[in-house]
């Protein structure tokens, strides 16, 4: 750039790229003058994100459940989470099986987690583990046990002792995703007293749907006491075309629960193979048929057809 001294009249070639950003005046070389440097230099823009769809300040809190086993339900609860994570909501995983697969299955090592923060042992802080960009994990595991135990032990209140625990985290996420453990024990009902929507796995197969009608007459007890428990998503998992009883369940579903009915999750391979890598399906394989289905699911309960396209 060319700058002149306004005393003795000097053209002065300069690299702009070497001038201080805080420099305001420059001294003539050749007449030895200070004068005032005005330099207009080009404004950044700050580079805006797209917005997402967030809540109200309180957290969706969804229950991936089903008394039956094998359905699909960790699968759903991981996949749907880092699908709604990368979207960019703040997203709460939380593992109440025993067996604590979610964090296997994520390729994470918890030093703590819903335990720890239920029997007041730690701080929320110190039970979270962030476990992806927008995505935590209270871990679960076989110190689970002993809370079921606690929870038998109250004469009263019992079924509020996961709902009174996660109190804190409500206004910090906009989704809180539940996954249970199959059967119907102390801490599954806790869940059912804790969220507000349910989302059932149901693989396309007899005994499933058997599993379906029975843990539905469940919820059904609980309902009575909390009525705002609804009853949101059918997920169809383990959908293979090539068997034609997986169409006629599937219509049949379609039927009963008509707009509660999910895109059906596709029998795919790379599903069951990602969790030995420690990945979801976004990361192991996001061209496969499983990928596309959970990004599916998640349009759906963002209520955002744009979402991850």
């Amino acid at each position: 750039m060319l700058v002149i001294c306004p005393h003795c009249k000097k053209n002065h070639s300069i690299d702009e790229k070497k001038i201080p950003a805080n420099a305001k005046k420059a001294r003539c070389t050749s007449c030895g003058q200070s004068f005032a440097l005005d330099i207009k230099r080009p404004v950044k823009e700050e580079k805006k994100e797209k917005p997402v769809q967030k809540s109200d300040g309180v957290a969706r809190k969804i229950g991936v459940s089903l008394s039956k086993g094998g359905v699909g339900k960790s699968t759903t609860a991981i996949n749907l989470s880092a699908g709604l994570a990368l979207a960019g909501f703040k997203v709460l995983l939380v593992d109440t099986d025993t067996q604590g697969q979610d964090s296997f299955m994520l390729g994470v090592k918890p030093k703590a987690g819903l335990t720890e923060l239920v029997t007041g042992e730690l701080s929320l802080k110190e039970c979270l583990t962030k476990a992806r960009e927008n995505l935590w994990l209270l871990a679960g595991g076989k110190a689970l046990a002993g809370i079921k135990r606690m929870i038998d032990r109250k004469d009263y209140g019992g079924e509020m002792t996961i709902s009174e625990a996660l109190t804190p985290v409500d206004k910090l996420f906009d989704f809180v995703i539940v996954d249970t453990s199959p059967g119907w024990d102390p801490l599954t009902v806790n869940v059912l007293f804790y969220v507000n929507e349910l989302m059932i796995p149901v693989a396309l197969e007899i005994m499933s749907l058997q599993g379906l009608s029975e843990f539905l007459r469940s919820i059904s007890s609980i309902q009575k006491y909390r009525p705002e428990l609804g009853l949101k998503y059918i997920v169809p998992t383990f959908e293979d075309k090539r068997v034609k009883k997986t169409s006629r369940i599937l219509h049949k579903i379609g039927k009963i629960y008509g707009e509660r009915l999910c895109h059906p999750i596709r029998y795919n391979v790379r599903l069951s193979e990602a969790p030995a890598y420690g990945k979801s399906i976004y990361e192991y394989a996001p061209g496969c048929n499983g990928a596309h289905d959970y990004r599916e699911l998640v349009r759906k309960v963002a209520n955002n057809p744009k979402l991850l396209s």
